[in-house]
């Protein structure tokens, strides 16, 4: 098994991406293969980090790799991405963080302490994906791979795949709970009884949750590179962090987010961890910084980090064909 990465987009097994591109050749398709494995692609949140991720997806589809993933999990920013993947939208999607979502209407940290959230998800869902680049939402619960939206129990801050959604107001309620904040982008969310936040609250990566679900091969699409990670995967949230987890449920967490993704990241550079057991994971990450945080607003650097993101899809591809 090969565990040491093998360009500087990549970490994890090259098996992952032999399936994938065998299925590519194959022209394989969800419920109609020629192998017995079960590939998932899990996507983690981050604000408007996720314009990394949204253009490593727009490389993913334009390469025709779409039909090739069995199911897909997404969490916050992670689970909008996802289902725009799956539903033709890629490239709309990663157009919209530089073009739609870069202005004070989206993001606005001049309300916080205010009735309004800095983060408007209600323009995201109804302006962003409803009008300027619509997302067919219709599609979503009918697609050849499922989205599994994970959300965090805002009681308990554990994370949870929400069930259920049947109509296109289940699933942008659905979206939402993935990724609300109080404070930043809206109270906790209710759906099925119970109140949700963020889910990278309570898992920022969903790969153990793929792997017990069923899943032969994962992969990974971070929004954070090596330059954005904590210096000490172990390092735990912070006091102030914790405190405020108290307070706000999720918020503390939220912001620090560079110290979780390393300690996830051993899932999959770590061939003995004790939660992987058989399964391959592969992890494509940013080759380099556009120097943004989860609510840049600065299009020039989001629209770089879009570029940053198709361009490290684009290579791990390359290395691994």
């Amino acid at each position: 098994m090969t565990t040491a990465p093998y360009s500087s987009a990549l970490r994890g097994d090259r098996q992952v991406f032999d399936v994938l591109l065998g299925r590519l050749a194959d022209g394989t398709t969800p419920g109609d293969r020629r192998d017995d494995h079960r590939v998932a692609l899990v996507i983690g949140g981050g604000g408007m980090r996720g314009a990394y991720v949204a253009g490593m997806l727009r490389a993913l589809d334009r390469a025709g790799l779409v039909p090739a993933f069995d199911e897909v999990y997404g969490a916050s920013s992670g689970g909008f991405s996802g289902a725009a993947f799956l539903t033709g939208g890629a490239a709309a999607c990663a157009a919209s963080y530089p073009e739609d979502l870069c202005s004070d209407v989206f993001i606005d940290m001049r309300r916080l302490g205010s009735r309004r959230p800095v983060v408007a998800l209600d323009h995201l869902v109804h302006e962003v994906m409803g009008v300027r680049k619509p997302l067919a939402w219709h599609e979503l619960g009918s697609t050849p791979a499922p989205l599994h939206v994970v959300a965090t129990d805002a009681t308990d801050l554990t994370a949870h795949t929400l069930q259920g959604m049947a109509t296109v107001d289940d699933w942008q309620r659905a979206l939402r709970a993935s990724a609300a904040i109080p404070l930043l982008a809206g109270r906790p969310v209710t759906y099925g009884g119970r109140r949700w936040v963020d889910g990278s609250v309570g898992e920022p990566l969903a790969m153990a949750r793929a792997l017990r679900g069923g899943a032969t091969h994962v992969l990974v699409l971070l929004c954070r590179g090596d330059d954005d990670l904590h210096h000490d995967a172990d390092a735990g949230l912070s006091l102030w962090a914790r405190m405020l987890d108290r307070l706000v449920p999720g918020l503390g967490t939220v912001a620090q987010g560079s110290r979780r993704y390393g300690a996830d990241l051993r899932l999959v550079t770590d061939a003995a961890h004790p939660d992987r057991g058989p399964g391959h994971l592969a992890a494509i990450g940013p080759v380099r910084s556009a120097g943004m945080g989860s609510l840049c607003v600065d299009a020039v650097r989001v629209a770089e980090a879009v570029e940053i993101g198709d361009e490290s899809a684009a290579a791990a591809l390359d290395t691994a064909a």
